[in-house]
C-alpha cells in the first residue's frame, strides 16, 4: 500500500519575502526532486482542502483565528511577530497546511491508506493557542490530531516532533490534554526556548546541545521517547516532521543525516504498527537546506513505508 502524499499549489504563493528563509523554494526542492525518484511511484497524489473555522476553532482561541484571517492584506505585508508575516495569499496557504493533516486522518481512519505526509507551509508547531511565532500561523498538526480525537472517537493519539526546534505550540495546545501524547527532541539551548523544563506524564522532552550527532539522538529515543510512547499505546500517530536537524542545515547546529530521520521514522512506524493499525500522519515543518530537505523528505517517506 502507497502513501497518501497531501500538497496544494497554494502552498507555494505565502510569500515570506526575499531572504527568508521558510520560503516557497522549501515546496518546490520537494517537489521537484521526487518525481526522479522511486518513491515517487508509491505515491498517491491528494490535494490538500481548506481547514474550517471550525477545525481551527478546536485548538485555537476563536478570537485569534479570526484575527488571522482578517489581517491577511490585499498588498503588501502584516506581521504576526517579527519572523511571522502574512501576504496576499498566505492565508489560504496557512488553511491548506492545516487542512492537510485533517485530510490525512480522514484517509487512514478510512483505511484508504495506511500513512500520509503533508508536504505543506507554512509549517505551523510554534502556533500557540493564541499565537503566531517561528513562521507559524496555525498549529496544523495539533489541528489534525484533535479533529482525529472528536471525529473518530480516539482516546489516545501521539505527537512526535524531531524538528531542531522544540514544538511549542504543539505542548501549549496539548499540556492539560491527557489525551495526546506529545514528544520533542530539539537543540537547546535554542529558539523558541522552551521545553527543557517541562514535567508532564504525556509530555516527554529531550532537550540536545549543539553539535549532536545521531548516536545521541537516537539513544534519546531508544532511551526516552520510545518506551514512553509504547506504554501510551496511541490509536494512531503523528509526526512533526522537521528535518533543520540536518548537518547541512543553516539555522541550527545539529548534526543528523538522512539515516537519522529514518531511522526514528522507522522506530515511530513500528510503534504505529503495533498499537495503531499502522495509522501514521507526517506533516511537514522546518528544513531550510533545500538539498538536504529534498534527501530527507525522501528517506522518511522511505521509512514510512
Amino acid at each position: 500500500m502507497g502513501i497518501a502524499f497531501i500538497s496544494h499549489p497554494d502552498c507555494e504563493l505565502h510569500d515570506t519575502g526575499a531572504g527568508h528563509p521558510e520560503s516557497p523554494a522549501r515546496i518546490r526542492a520537494v517537489l521537484d526532486y521526487l518525481p526522479s525518484r522511486d518513491i515517487w511511484h508509491r505515491l498517491m497524489q491528494y490535494d490538500a482542502p481548506l481547514a474550517s473555522r471550525e477545525q481551527l476553532y478546536r485548538v485555537h482561541d476563536r478570537d485569534y483565528v479570526d484575527a488571522v484571517i482578517a489581517a491577511e492584506p490585499g498588498e503588501g505585508r502584516v506581521y504576526l511577530d517579527p519572523d511571522t508575516s502574512m501576504a496576499p495569499h498566505s492565508l489560504n496557504a496557512a488553511l491548506r497546511a492545516a487542512g492537510s493533516v485533517v485530510k490525512g486522518v480522514d484517509l487512514v481512519m478510512s483505511a484508504d491508506v495506511k500513512r500520509a505526509f503533508c508536504c505543506v507551509r507554512p509549517c505551523g508547531h510554534h502556533a500557540e493557542i493564541a499565537r503566531a511565532m517561528g513562521f507559524c500561523l496555525f498549529n496544523n498538526v495539533a489541528v489534525g490530531a484533535r479533529y482525529a480525537l472528536d471525529r473518530y472517537g480516539l482516546s489516545r493519539v501521539a505527537i512526535v516532533d524531531f524538528d531542531v526546534h522544540h514544538g511549542n505550540g504543539t505542548e501549549d495546545i496539548f499540556r492539560n490534554d491527557a489525551a495526546v501524547f506529545f514528544s520533542s527532541t530539539f537543540q537547546h539551548p535554542f529558539y523558541p526556548g522552551s521545553g527543557a523544563d517541562t514535567r508532564s506524564d504525556h509530555i516527554v522532552n529531550v532537550p540536545l546541545p549543539a553539535g549532536t550527532r545521531g548516536e545521541e539522538f537516537r539513544a534519546a529515543y531508544e532511551e526516552r521517547i520510545l518506551p514512553a510512547l509504547n506504554s501510551f499505546e496511541p490509536e494512531l500517530l503523528f509526526i512533526s516532521a522537521g528535518f533543520d536537524a540536518h548537518n547541512d542545515d543553516p539555522l541550527a547546529q545539529l548534526c543528523l543525516l538522512e539515516e537519522d530521520f529514518a531511522w526514528a521514522t522507522g522506530k515511530i512506524r513500528d510503534v504505529a504498527d503495533e498499537h495503531a493499525r499502522g495509522r501514521l500522519v507526517s506533516v511537514l515543518e522546518g528544513g531550510y537546506s533545500l538539498p538536504a530537505l529534498a534527501r530527507s523528505v525522501e528517506a522518511h517517506l522511505e521509512a514510512m513505508l
